[in-house]
């Protein structure tokens, strides 16, 4: 009975991969049918403009194929598709916004324009990229007429003669945004949380080993900037890490919170008690819990003489005799 429930679920769990499978293309043959290059639709899946879903058989996410079909037949298809998700750095930026390339950097470090994604170029020197779409619009609105135009504020020039530089932390928050947008397992948005903190401030924050164990089973893979350990992979490692006190208070928090609704929802999984059997020894016999019990060798028959009044008789006998 229990083989043949077996493998009724084997050939109904088959049978739902493949027909996610047939239902869904990978990402690469998504990014080719929709005519966008395989980083922009990385971007526009982050952005919640492509709908994607698991792969049962574990291969990563897939597109559904209608939801290829619902982006092809929209009015403007493909360059509305392409303007969406377009990126574009520091000096086209500032084209876009007809200001200098100095300007531009002012409003980033400030906060006022988020970046969207970063690479490391040759020099392992941080390139920050911004939606187009995003400046337009913040070119196009008249209240930051006079950032655009006029001289800095004298508090905003202050806090950048600091060393203020709030790019880092812009796009941790928002790439914390597209993590949980794509995590459907409270586990998997509370590792999506836990990836912005180091690994000490989640011993902390997550003290049962085996909860810790199962948020790395969920933790989403980070983007990669050169070969792991490499100077460029310690630096990306430290942008996707939170620095500022108030940010990662933050962070703790949220990941208290979430790791708490995880437990509620499925306790994290641990190994089951095993019971180590014990035998009887001289502790057992002293505390009384059970009784020696004879070996078949000692064993006398009821009504047969012991051995020792045997020997003593045997030994009377003989002396009346002599």
């Amino acid at each position: 009975m229990s083989g043949n429930t077996i493998t009724h679920n084997v050939a109904e769990a088959g049978e739902r991969t493949d027909a996610t499978r047939s239902a869904s293309v990978t990402r690469h043959r998504a990014a080719r049918e929709l005519g966008l290059r395989r980083g922009d639709l990385d971007l526009a899946v982050q952005l919640g403009r492509v709908r994607t879903v698991p792969d049962d058989g574990g291969g990563g996410r897939r597109v559904p194929r209608d939801e290829i079909d619902r982006i092809r037949a929209a009015d403007g298809f493909p360059d509305v598709l392409r303007a969406a998700v377009r990126a574009v750095g520091t000096t086209e930026g500032a084209a876009l916004m007809d200001v200098t390339t100095a300007r531009f950097t002012r409003l980033a470090r400030l906060g006022l324009l988020v970046p969207v994604k970063f690479y490391l170029n040759r020099y392992r020197a941080v390139v920050w990229l911004y939606l187009a779409e995003e400046l337009r619009r913040f070119r196009a609105d008249e209240r930051n007429t006079a950032l655009l135009k006029g001289r800095t504020p004298e508090g905003l020039r202050d806090q950048l003669g600091d060393g203020l530089d709030l790019r880092p932390r812009n796009w941790r928050g928002r790439h914390l945004g597209f993590l949980l947008r794509q995590a459907d397992d409270p586990w998997a948005r509370a590792a999506a949380v836990a990836s912005l903190l180091d690994a000490g401030e989640i011993s902390d924050v997550v003290t049962d080993p085996y909860e810790r164990s199962h948020l790395r089973r969920f933790r989403p893979a980070p983007a990669t900037h050169g070969s792991p350990g490499s100077p460029a992979a310690q630096l990306a490692e430290e942008i996707a890490t939170a620095a500022d006190p108030d940010e990662v208070d933050w962070l703790r928090s949220e990941l208290a919170a979430a790791v708490d609704t995880a437990r509620r929802h499925r306790p994290a999984p641990r190994p089951a008690a095993r019971v180590t059997p014990h035998p009887p020894g001289p502790q057992s016999l002293a505390c009384g819990t059970a009784e020696p019990v004879p070996r078949a060798e000692d064993a006398v028959p009821p009504g047969a003489e012991q051995p020792g009044r045997l020997s003593s008789l045997l030994g009377r006998l003989w002396r009346k005799d002599s």
